[in-house]
C-alpha cells in the first residue's frame, strides 16, 4: 500500500508543471515524510524532496503543515536548507539540498569519533540557536531528524512540532503525542504530565534530553528506550560527564545544549578537535592575517585521513580557493588545496580546480609559482593535455628566463612532469630552445639539472634532432667546470646510448669521453671509465658484424713480385705491413720521374744501381752545358699546355686539404714563404744550419740542389743547332753570334733576373706553366 502511494505521488510529481524530477525513494523511519532523491529540471542540479501524502495521513496533516511553515522561516547553517515548498490537494512537498539520513550511518556504525564529535557539535549549536535565539522547542531531536548534506555537515530537520514558547496555542501542546515513536523518545516528565508540563520547566529541557539520546545513538547505533538514557557505553570518556547531565530525569538539572557546547569548547574539552576548529575558522579564512592563516593551514595538515572527504570537497576547498586566488593565501594554502584535490574525481577536478590552476600560473607571485611547480606532479594526471599544452606551459616558459635562480631551477625540474602532456611541436621547438638557454646558465646547479632533464626526456624528443641535441648537450657537459655537471653528462651519455648510431658513438662521443679519463676528480674518472666501457663494447660488437673489406677484387694480371725489403704481407707487426704495402710495388714502377719546380734531376727507374757500386761523381757545370752527342737530339724542354704534367693542379688541391687539416700557419712564416723567390729557397736547402731562412745565401758551385745555368745551356744549344730555330720565348730580338760560349762555371744567379715569362702573343709555349 505504501509503495502504491509512493508511486502515485511520484507520478504526480513527474507532471510537466512540476519543476523537479523525483527519483528513487530513500527510506526514513520515525518520520511522517518520505524522502526522495530529485533533480531540478532547469539546470539538472541535485536536490531532495520530502513528500507527505495527505490522503494517507490526514490525522498528521497539522504536523506536516507546521513543518512546511517552519522550514520557510527558519534559517541557520545547521538547519536543513530548504529550496522550495509545494502544496497540492493530495501532497505536500519540501524541496531541500541533497541529503541522506544520518540513521544510515548510525545503524552501520560507520562514523569515526572525530566525525561524530563534529556532527554533535553542529547539532548542539543549532539547538542552542533554536532554544535561545528563536525561543522555540524542537521536540523531536533524534537520529531520524538529522541529515547529512553533500558536504558531510549534519543538518537538523524534522520540524513537525517545532513551536515557539511565546505562542499560547503552540502545536507541540496539542499534537506532540502524534509524532511516530513518541513514547520511546519522550522525556520522563512529559510521559507523566503531558506536553503542557514543559511550560513549567526550563525551555531547553526537552531538547536537552533529545540531544542526550542522539549522543547515545551516534556511539551505540540504536536507542531502545528510557532505560538506556544516561548509560556511558562507548561514549568518549571526556564527554561522559556532560552526557549524563543531558539525560538526567530532573529537567531542572539537565545541561542545556548551550552549556553542553560550552563544556566541550573549554580548554581540553571534548569539542577541542582539529576538525571542529577547522570548521569554525574556514568561513573567515579570507579575513585572517598571515600568522592566523599559517596556523590554520598547520592545523589542516594535522587532520587524519578518516575525516569526512565531502566536507573538504564542498566546504573547505572553495574557501581555500578563494583565499589563495583573492585573499593572498600563499603557497601553504595551495599545498592544502592540492592535497584535497587528490581525492576528487576527474569531473570534479576539471570543474573545480583546473580553471583556478590555470589562473594561478598567470600570477606573477614567484613564491606561488614555485609552489605550483613543486606540486605539479600531484595535479598533472588530472589536467587535460590541451589545457597543459595551450594554457599552462606558455605561462611556465617565463620561468626559464626569470632573474631568480630558484624559479629557473624549479621550471627545469617541472619539465619532467609536463613532458607527457606536450605536443611534439612544442617539445622539439619551444622547449628545446629554453633548455638550450638553461644549459648555458651561470648557475652550475641549473646546468646540471638541465643535463639530467634532457637525459630523462630523450625518448620524447623527435628522431630528426634527438641525437644532435643530446650529443651537443652531453659532450658540452663533460667539459663543464662544475664537477656534478660533468658527472651528469657522463651518466646521461650512458643512459641514452640507445639513441645514438655507431658512427656517432665512435666519432663524436668517445672523443669527448677520453679527455675526462684524466679528470682531476676521481669520481669523474671512475664514471668516465664506466661510460667508456659500455660504448667500446657496443662499437666492438658492431665492428665484429662488419665485412672484412668493401673493396672490389683486383682484375690485374698476376705479376712476379720481389720479396719486400722491409716487412711482408705475413708480417703482423705494426711497421712491417705498413712499409711492405709500398715496397712491393717498386718493381712495377716504370717511366721517368718528371722534373719538379726546384730543378732536381731526372731519374730513370729502369736503371738500378747496386749497393756495392760507388756513387758516381757529379758532373761539372760544363758537362751540363755540353751534353754528349747521343743526348743532343733530345726533344726541347718546351711543351705544349696539353703535354704539361697534370700533378701540378693536383698538388695545389692536396695542399689546400693539408692546410685545412692542420690549421692555419703562423703569419710570419706565411709572409716568408710568399715573399721568397722559389729558386732562392731551393738553393738555401743546403745552407748552413746556423743561417736563418731569411738570410741571403752566398754563391756556391752548382750541384744537385743548385740552380741550372740556363744562359750557358741556351748558348750551347744555339751553336749545336744553328740551323734549327729556338723554341718560342727564348729567341732573341737581335742576331746572335755563333761564337761558342765560354765554359767557365758560373755562379748561381738569382732567378729574378731570368725572364721566363711567355711572349705576349696568341701562341702559348708552356714554359711559364711548367715552372710555376
Amino acid at each position: 500500500m505504501d509503495f502504491l502511494k509512493s508511486a502515485v505521488a511520484s507520478a504526480i510529481a513527474k507532471g510537466s508543471s512540476f519543476p523537479y524530477s523525483i527519483g528513487d525513494r530513500v527510506d526514513v523511519s520515525d518520520l511522517i515524510w518520505s524522502l526522495h532523491n530529485a533533480t531540478k529540471r532547469d539546470d539538472g542540479s541535485l536536490c531532495s524532496v520530502f513528500t507527505f501524502d495527505i490522503t494517507a495521513n490526514k490525522s498528521r496533516l497539522p504536523l506536516a503543515k507546521n513543518a512546511v511553515r517552519k522550514s520557510r522561516t527558519l534559517r541557520h547553517p545547521g538547519v536543513l536548507k530548504v529550496l522550495d515548498t509545494i502544496e497540492t490537494e493530495t501532497n505536500l512537498y519540501i524541496v531541500t539540498e541533497r541529503v541522506v539520513p544520518l540513521s544510515w550511518h548510525v545503524k552501520r556504525r560507520s562514523l569515526s569519533e572525530e566525525t561524530a564529535k563534529w556532527g554533535l557539535y553542529m547539532v548542539a549549536s543549532t539547538l542552542k540557536f533554536i532554544n535561545e535565539d528563536a525561543a522555540s522547542v524542537h521536540g523531536v531531536v533524534r537520529a531520524s531528524s538529522v541529515f547529512m548534506s553533500e558536504s558531510g555537515e549534519w543538518k537538523l530537520g524534522g520540524f513537525d512540532i517545532l513551536s515557539s514558547m511565546n505562542d499560547e496555542n503552540a502545536i507541540i501542546y496539542t499534537y506532540g503525542s502524534l509524532v511516530p515513536d513518541s513514547a520511546r523518545y519522550t522525556p520522563p516528565e512529559v510521559v507523566k504530565g503531558g506536553w503542557d508540563i514543559i511550560k513549567s520547566h526550563p525551555l531547553p529541557a526537552v531538547d536537552a534530553y533529545g540531544l542526550g539520546i542522539l549522543v547515545f545513538e551516534v556511539f551505540n547505533g540504536n536507542f531502545m528506550g528510557a532505560d538506556q538514557a544516561g548509560k556511558t557505553t562507548n561514549i568518549p570518556p571526556t564527554m561522559q560527564q556532560s552526557y549524563k547531565r543531558l539525560c538526567t530525569a530532573n529537567p531542572k538539572l539537565r545541561l542545556s545544549p548551550a552549556h553542553f557546547v560550552e563544556q566541550g569548547k573549554k580548554n581540553g574539552g571534548f569539542f577541542q578537535t582539529p576538525l571542529i576548529r577547522l570548521a569554525d575558522d574556514i568561513e573567515s579564512l579570507g579575513l585572517k592575517n598571515d600568522s592566523e592563516r599559517e596556523e590554520f593551514i598547520n592545523e589542516l595538515d594535522e587532520l587524519s585521513e578518516d575525516f569526512p572527504e565531502e566536507f573538504f570537497k564542498m566546504k573547505v576547498l572553495p574557501e581555500l580557493l578563494k583565499s589563495v586566488e583573492f585573499g593572498g593565501g600563499g603557497p601553504k594554502v595551495l599545498g592544502a588545496i592540492l592535497k584535497i584535490g587528490s581525492k576528487l574525481t576527474q569531473d570534479e577536478y576539471n570543474s573545480r580546480l583546473t580553471p583556478v590552476i590555470v589562473r594561478l600560473f598567470g600570477n606573477p607571485d614567484r613564491a606561488l609559482r614555485v609552489c605550483l611547480l613543486d606540486n605539479l606532479p600531484l595535479m598533472i594526471d588530472n589536467l587535460p593535455q590541451k589545457i597543459v599544452n595551450d594554457k599552462i606551459f606558455p605561462q611556465m616558459t617565463s620561468g626559464f628566463i626569470d632573474v631568480v635562480p630558484v624559479v629557473r631551477e624549479q621550471t627545469v625540474k617541472a619539465v619532467l612532469s609536463v613532458i607527457s602532456k606536450l605536443s611534439d611541436r612544442t617539445i622539439n621547438g619551444e622547449l628545446l630552445k629554453f633548455l638550450a638557454r638553461t644549459a648555458n646558465d651561470d648557475q652550475p646547479g641549473i646546468r646540471t639539472n638541465t643535463t639530467i632533464c634532457l637525459g630523462k626526456i630523450a625518448k620524447n624528443l623527435g628522431q630528426g634532432s634527438r641525437s644532435k641535441v643530446l650529443i651537443a648537450a652531453f659532450t658540452r657537459a663533460t667539459r663543464d667546470p662544475f664537477v656534478h655537471a660533468r658527472n651528469a653528462g657522463l651518466l646521461a651519455l650512458g643512459a641514452t646510448m640507445e639513441f645514438f648510431t655507431e658512427d656517432d658513438c665512435a666519432g663524436k662521443i668517445l672523443p669527448a669521453i677520453c679527455p675526462v679519463l684524466l679528470d682531476k676528480e676521481k669520481m669523474i674518472r671512475d664514471q668516465a671509465n664506466k661510460t667508456l666501457d659500455i660504448y667500446v663494447q657496443r662499437i666492438r660488437k658492431y665492428g665484429s658484424t662488419m665485412p672484412d673489406t668493401v673493396l672490389p677484387p683486383t682484375t690485374t694480371p698476376d705479376t712476379i713480385k720481389e720479396p719486400a725489403r722491409i716487412g711482408t704481407s705475413n708480417d703482423k707487426s705494426w711497421a712491417g705491413w705498413a712499409i711492405s704495402s709500398f715496397t712491393n710495388k717498386l718493381t712495377t714502377a716504370e717511366g721517368e720521374i718528371q722534373p719538379t719546380a726546384n730543378g732536381s734531376k731526372t731519374v730513370e727507374a729502369s736503371t738500378t744501381r747496386p749497393a756495392s757500386v760507388p756513387r758516381p761523381m757529379k758532373e761539372p757545370p760544363s758537362a751540363q752545358l755540353h751534353p754528349p752527342k747521343e743526348t743532343r737530339n733530345a726533344p726541347p724542354l718546351a711543351r705544349s699546355v696539353s703535354e704539361q704534367p697534370a700533378p701540378v693542379a693536383k698538388e695545389e688541391d692536396e695542399a689546400d686539404d693539408v692546410f685545412d687539416a692542420w690549421g692555419a700557419m703562423d703569419d710570419d712564416n706565411e709572409e716568408d714563404w710568399q715573399s721568397e723567390d722559389p729558386f732562392s729557397v731551393a738553393s738555401n736547402s743546403r745552407a748552413s744550419p746556423g743561417l736563418s731562412t731569411k738570410s741571403k745565401p752566398s754563391p756556391v758551385p752548382f750541384d744537385d740542389g743548385g740552380e741550372p745555368d740556363f744562359a750557358g745551356w741556351l748558348a750551347a744549344q744555339s751553336m749545336a743547332k744553328a740551323k734549327k730555330p729556338l723554341p718560342k720565348g727564348l729567341s732573341k730580338t737581335s742576331t746572335t753570334t755563333s761564337k761558342p760560349v765560354a765554359t767557365k762555371p758560373k755562379v748561381a744567379a738569382p732567378a729574378k733576373k731570368i725572364n721566363i715569362k711567355p711572349k705576349e702573343d696568341d701562341e702559348d709555349d708552356g714554359w711559364g706553366d711548367a715552372w710555376d
